[in-house]
């Protein structure tokens, strides 16, 4: 029996014992929140369970739920008499029901909708408030008058559609009830796997005072049994469809009906019990404990909501439903989907993220294959629904490849802004190289090679092709100028060479040897060349090449750069001459002067 808990709508802030939760916009199309409801129920801390009824207008679900809170109408929901429906949206009875549920304290709801093909309202608005009932609920009753009609099985495709794409061919008919009701109870766990929400147990509500020769079950049989479609009609298929689904849920059933009240229905508020049908009477009670024994707490994706998660749960399912034309189990497979979805991109991100850039194409293109299918097989593990799930599986390929798209990108700058630098580098460094005071061909060379080797080294990534074409062709003209200045520049810096010699070997030495050969040097090199009409024509010279050898291992060696040891060279020989000839002479005596140039002043004093 359901025992009234002693939370009253006045500790939640709300003057009326019932509150909407849920509004149709003006337009009666969508759905949308009624926020004064809502902050009665996130001050709620225990576990929540609700109890919907759902079915026609004009069908008695108001009516119905008073009498399952055991409530005159005065008390209850507010029961209509006139052509139009009564409640608008979905309502909830302020004071909710305290039970313990295995041993967990747990707040019952018990919501009134909207009744189904009401004047003035799309159809669409009717599914909405119908899929909304069954994924936010517990126990889901569905109230029907006398008999179960096409439109019922039509609009339990939501249902069905929801059961296959969450449990495959798993799920099953815990209980199937008719008088009471018809109780329809979905397994919980697909793969050891919490899903992603318990759907509602539905409840079937027949209320018919005769059967005219059959049983109940004759009539649930006879309702889900298909009809003959010779003429291939889509929409008949379609509902044969869900009859062999819930035929198949319902194999294992057994089925009530509730009689009548009274046969005044406009006077029902009016009665007392014992004014009412004692047959009727008996089988509300019936169903008052059938109702307690099936109701559990809400479940969403293996955790039960308190009034918090409960509402947070209540948004995130009508902007899911109002998404489309028409509500969708697609729709709310993206809402269930959407944390996995953030979650396996995020995996995927901080992956790539540890990638060092640049990279080669094939290796950043191999990173993102692998970090992709982790990504993809985390998602496997965890998704919820079956064949709607593919959306979500397009999406998370979607967004994975824009984030790659601006890692390439990323990549593809580190490369260029990398090699442009070791490129700028080379640079530099050959024209350090066309700059040597000393030219020499060996230490170009090694400049030109260890160059080129940092660079095929060093520079990865996309734009490394274009910046080897670019480097080669730089390269190639700096060697070029090199060589042709290389002989020219060494040309001049023997008759350099030969004239400072002049000058040494009779001013400052005075060694006529010296002179000798530097006037020798000096006159070969001048006259060679004037002979054979140009400089060129002595590169080509065996003598030059022996010249060439002999000076690329004097000018640079693994001992000695003299490039760059040149000046500190001179300097240390200028010091040593000009000590010997200042002082030499007057601490070692005339032995120390070469003795071709003597003057006679000396001869004369010596004598």
């Amino acid at each position: 029996m359901l025992v009234a808990g002693g939370q009253l709508c006045g500790e939640y802030g709300i003057e009326s014992s019932w509150f909407p939760i849920v509004e149709p916009d003006p337009s009666h199309t969508k759905l949308r929140l009624a926020r004064e409801g809502l902050e009665a129920i996130e001050r709620i801390t225990t576990p929540i369970a609700a109890v919907a009824v759902i079915g026609p207008y004009r069908s008695g679900k108001s009516f119905l739920l008073n009498q399952l809170l055991s409530l005159s109408c005065n008390e209850g929901f507010g029961v209509g008499h006139m052509r139009y429906t009564k409640t608008k949206g979905i309502w909830v009875w302020g004071t909710p029901i305290e039970l313990d549920i295995n041993g967990v304290k747990t707040s019952v709801f018990y919501l009134d909708t909207e009744g189904f093909e009401s004047v003035g309202k799309s159809n669409v608005y009717d599914d909405r408030i119908f899929s909304l009932a069954t994924v936010l609920s517990s126990v889901l009753i569905y109230n029907l008058p006398e008999t179960i009609r096409e439109a019922d099985i039509s609009r339990l495709s939501f249902a069905v559609e929801l059961a296959e794409e969450f449990y495959g061919s798993l799920f099953s008919f815990l209980t199937l009830l008719f008088h009471p009701c018809l109780s329809l109870s979905l397994e919980l766990r697909v793969k050891g796997q919490d899903v992603a929400f318990e759907p509602a147990k539905l409840l079937w509500l027949i209320q018919r005072d005769f059967l005219q020769g059959k049983s109940v079950q004759d009539m649930v049989n006879e309702a889900l049994r298909r009809v003959p479609n010779s003429d291939g009609d889509k929409n008949i298929d379609k509902v044969n469809q869900i009859r062999d689904s819930l035929a198949v849920m319902g194999d294992n059933s057994t089925a009530f009906s509730l009689p009548q009240p009274h046969l005044q229905r406009t006077k029902l508020c009016d009665m007392k019990d014992a004014e009412l049908d004692p047959d009727y009477v008996k089988k509300r009670e019936q169903l008052k404990e059938v109702v307690a024994s099936i109701i559990r707490p809400k479940i969403v994706q293996g955790k039960s909501l308190n009034g918090k998660e409960f509402v947070s749960f209540l948004e995130q399912i009508i902007d899911a439903l109002n998404k489309g034309e028409i509500p969708s189990t697609g729709s709310l497979v993206e809402v269930f989907n959407k944390g996995i979805l953030e979650q396996c991109l995020k995996l995927y991100t901080e992956q790539m993220a540890n990638m060092v850039l640049p990279m080669q194409g094939e290796s950043l293109q191999k990173a993102h294959e692998e970090q992709r299918d982790a990504a993809m097989e985390v998602f496997e593990e965890q998704h919820f629904g079956r064949r709607h799930a593919r959306k979500s599986v397009d999406q998370l390929e979607e967004d994975i490849e824009k984030v790659y798209k601006n890692i390439m990108l990323a990549n593809e700058y580190q490369s260029s802004k990398l090699c442009e630098a070791l490129y700028t580098r080379c640079e530099d460094t050959m024209d350090e190289l066309q700059a040597l005071r000393l030219p020499s061909m060996a230490k170009f060379n090694a400049g030109f090679l260890l160059c080129n080797q940092s660079f095929e080294r060093e520079c990865v990534g996309p734009s490394k092709s274009n910046y080897e074409q670019r480097m080669m062709k730089m390269l190639g003209k700096s060697k070029s100028l090199f060589i042709k200045e290389y002989n020219q520049r060494l040309f001049n810096w023997l008759v350099v060479f030969s004239l400072v010699m002049v000058v040494l070997g009779r001013f400052v030495i005075k060694f006529f040897l010296v002179e000798l050969g530097a006037w020798t040097l000096f006159i070969f090199l001048e006259t060679y060349t004037r002979l054979f009409w140009s400089t060129e024509s002595l590169y080509y010279n065996p003598v030059w090449h022996s010249f060439l050898a002999t000076w690329e291992t004097l000018v640079y060696n693994p001992i000695l750069d003299l490039d760059r040891w040149a000046i500190p060279i001179c300097v240390i020989a200028a010091i040593f001459v000009v000590y010997w000839r200042c002082y030499g002479r007057m601490q070692h005596g005339p032995r120390w002067s070469l003795p071709v140039y003597s003057n006679r002043k000396d001869q004369r004093r010596s004598e």
